[in-house]
């Protein structure tokens, strides 16, 4: 699974970035995170709104700091 975390590195995204990795240790997925701070790769990607998560190419969550549970139920699904 790869996952991308999508935001400048604000606070908003630093926890989300926290989020997404707390989940992945306690569902004990495989997964590849990866920062994508560069504006132009957001619009790339289809962001208009950060924090985003990105997962396989995917947008799940946009203009918010995902919840520990949310991301539990976006990721558990996949």
């Amino acid at each position: 699974m790869k996952i991308e975390i999508v935001g400048p590195g604000c606070p908003r995204c630093i926890a989300t970035e926290k989020n997404v990795k707390e989940v992945v240790k306690q569902l004990g997925i495989q997964a590849e995170i990866t920062k994508i701070t560069d504006v132009a790769e957001f619009a790339k990607k289809g962001v208009m709104f950060t924090p985003a998560v990105i997962v396989d190419n995917k947008i799940v969550v946009s203009g918010k700091i995902p919840t520990v549970e949310e991301l539990k139920n976006i990721l558990s699904s996949k």
